[in-house]
């Protein structure tokens, strides 16, 4: 293969890379335009939520975390060091299947930039058929991988919240999935280790609202009321970043459209509760000083999160982590 060759088949394989990853930046800035993701659940940090009706495809990872690699329910600090760190293949978990992909990904672009192809003495596979072969093997080793990992990780209590079957009371068909006059919940799930009360579920939906709220008043002190010290880090840098750029995000007409438990449960003193909500909000950035608009729109759009709610034993439900579903 000579150097004009080698050239081409180098930025086709980039552009295949960036035609799988721009998505994924386009979504991870769209949604950092409201009250950003990460937190901590607990035992459960690094553990994924059951899926439910409201969200049935699994939430991601908490994108920050204050948990300690280590914490109970976490196998390993080398696991959970990884996947602080991020990445493609830094997951925790995916041990010796996700280092193969990694360093079959990586030698495979080494042995282009050496003359090689994307697999280094297979000559035959040289051509641009064989460039998408190989890079569409690597893309099922992935996924492959992040199955597996995924599996890996769902915790084992997620079976006791699949719910009936359709059409049973509470299953997809049944009236108690059905949204709740006042609250917009479901019951979901159920069948949680930590029962949740009608008067819990009103405290989350109004705590969607006043979050929300907060964060559009750039209510700092509010937020200390209605989330844990950890998630008001968080919220105090991303407002301090929208400041530093001159924007202000305005998220209003909040309104639950349809929620359910994903899991509750009881650490020592200590209960939480991840409830997915899909909600329906206007969410836009204008610029501070002229409220031109930045970015977002007037016309309301919908969204679909798990929020994990904590409380020590006799106070309030506060916010305690915001995940992407």
């Amino acid at each position: 293969m000579n150097f004009t060759q080698r050239t081409r088949s180098i930025v086709q394989a980039l552009a295949v890379i960036l035609s799988l990853a721009i998505p994924v930046m386009f979504a991870i800035s769209a949604a950092d335009a409201r009250p950003g993701g990460g937190g901590s659940r607990g035992s459960r940090t690094f553990s994924a939520p059951p899926p439910t009706a409201t969200a049935p495809k699994a939430a991601q990872p908490l994108n920050r975390t204050m948990t300690q690699p280590g914490s109970p329910g976490v196998a390993g600090a080398a696991a959970t060091g990884a996947a602080a760190k991020g990445g493609m293949f830094n997951k925790p978990g995916m041990g010796m299947l996700g280092g193969l992909a990694a360093g079959f990904l990586g030698a495979g672009l080494l042995g282009m930039l050496f003359g090689g192809g994307l697999f280094s003495g297979l000559g035959s596979m040289a051509s641009i058929i064989g460039l998408i072969l190989q890079i569409g093997l690597i893309i099922i080793v992935v996924r492959l991988a992040m199955s597996w990992w995924q599996r890996r990780n769902t915790p084992a209590t997620a079976s006791a919240y699949a719910g009936p079957a359709s059409g049973a009371p509470g299953g997809p068909g049944g009236p108690l999935n059905s949204l709740r006059t006042g609250t917009g919940f479901g019951l979901g799930s159920g069948s949680a280790p930590l029962e949740i009360q009608p008067a819990d579920y009103e405290a989350f939906e109004r705590l969607l609202g006043d979050v929300q709220t907060a964060w559009s008043n750039e209510d700092v002190d509010k937020l200390h009321t209605l989330a844990t010290p950890e998630m008001v880090m968080y919220f105090t840098k991303d407002l301090e970043e929208n400041k530093a750029k001159n924007d202000i995000n305005k998220v209003s007409d909040v309104k639950l459209l349809q929620g359910d438990l994903a899991e509750a449960w009881r650490e020592g003193e200590t209960d939480y509760a991840s409830v997915a909500m899909r909600f329906s909000l206007i969410d836009k950035t204008l610029e501070r000083g002229t409220d031109r608009l930045v970015a977002g729109s007037e016309q309301p759009i919908e969204a679909t999160e798990v929020w994990t709610f904590v409380r020590r034993r006799g106070e309030n439900w506060e916010l305690s982590a915001i995940q992407e579903a």
